[in-house]
């Protein structure tokens, strides 16, 4: 995994076109019919981002959605029937990767090319909070089976969402499974409710509390109060469920979307009178990195606090590598509803 760099995207999509779909079909049990309708999609006020805004109406048609975030057992059910090996875990042959650079590049660092992923890492009293790249820590052996290093295990917590997933994992466990990624407007449409749609929190606009989701309580990224009793990752369906079944629609994993980020497409989509099931920018373009890349991931995390991202907020947007998984990123699916039903 060499965040942002594209070079590999061939074999990225190799390895999903090599997955076949689960011998038993679409496995519905553990989804909700979401009922299509039509909401306002972002916000304009109080904690309310630019790239939230403006608001604009958007219909979509009836989905359905799983209830809870993929687990670590779901996800090795699919791995254990496919072999299939995460971004994290996959060695980087040099010399292919050599041929697909302009002549003359210099190879990089042996050591930049070993497995790793991104795991948190809290951060000294008195550090300024502005370089969340300091946050992160490229560990080495760090993938969705050892979430904080070769040290680490998933033992016990089986429940638990699975993390480490790049976008592309979360495609290639859609598509064995029978279902897709949500669209960021199915998402919010989703997290908001059909019939709440301008609360800020899937569970109405009553304030955020270690009651209702899991998420950093304290002095971010300093010091976790953990009054939610959960460090890192909540089992899945551990706090309330939404009014419409979901769980974990705010807080614990941030979770992929299809779609791909634009700081400025809600502009966009609010030229016409109604967006009708959009499926997002045909490219990204993200101003703080703009040569990189990114899908939309929704929801925040264990590590989200109002003092930084407030990302379990219903519109809140966040941006991600889609070749990078995360020790705070997962996902969950949805399935299309013939228009009939």
């Amino acid at each position: 995994m060499l965040t942002g760099q594209n070079f590999l995207v061939d074999e990225y999509m190799q390895a999903i076109d090599a997955i076949q779909p689960r011998n038993d079909g679409p496995d519905t049990s553990g989804m909700v019919k979401i009922k299509g309708g039509v909401f306002e999609m972002g916000d304009n006020e109080g904690q309310a981002r630019a790239d939230e805004m403006p608001m604009h109406m958007v219909k979509v048609h009836s989905f359905l959605m799983d209830r809870t975030e993929v687990t670590n057992a779901q996800f090795t059910e699919f791995v254990d029937a496919t072999g299939y090996q995460t971004i994290a875990e996959r060695e980087i042959d040099i010399e292919e990767m050599m041929k697909q650079l302009p002549p003359g590049t210099p190879p990089p660092d042996p050591d930049l090319l070993k497995p790793f992923s991104l795991v948190f890492k809290a951060q000294p009293a008195g550090r300024p909070v502005y370089y969340p790249s300091e946050w992160w820590q490229m560990v080495p052996g760090a993938n969705w089976k050892h979430p904080q290093g070769p040290d680490s295990n998933i033992k016990g917590k089986e429940n638990h969402p699975v993390v480490h997933i790049a976008w592309y994992d979360a495609m290639a466990y859609c598509k064995w499974a029978g279902k897709r990624l949500p669209t960021e407007a199915e998402w919010e449409y989703a997290a908001r409710g059909a019939d709440n749609d301008r609360a800020q929190y899937p569970w109405g606009n009553d304030s955020i509390n270690p009651q209702k989701a899991n998420y950093w309580q304290g002095e971010f990224p300093i010091a976790n109060q953990v009054e939610d009793q959960y460090l890192r990752t909540a089992p899945v369906a551990h706090f309330a469920p939404s009014p419409l079944g979901l769980y974990d629609m705010a807080g614990n994993v941030w979770e992929w979307t299809a779609d791909w980020y634009h700081f400025q497409h809600y502009f966009q989509e609010a030229k016409d009178v109604m967006a009708v099931d959009p499926s997002g920018p045909e490219k990204s373009f993200d101003p703080d990195e703009p040569t990189v890349p990114k899908k939309v991931i929704r929801g925040g995390s264990f590590l989200c606090n109002d003092s930084y991202c407030s990302g379990y907020r219903v519109s809140s947007r966040m941006k991600s590598s889609p070749d990078t998984g995360m020790e705070h990123t997962g996902f969950r699916c949805v399935m299309d509803i013939p228009q009939s039903e």
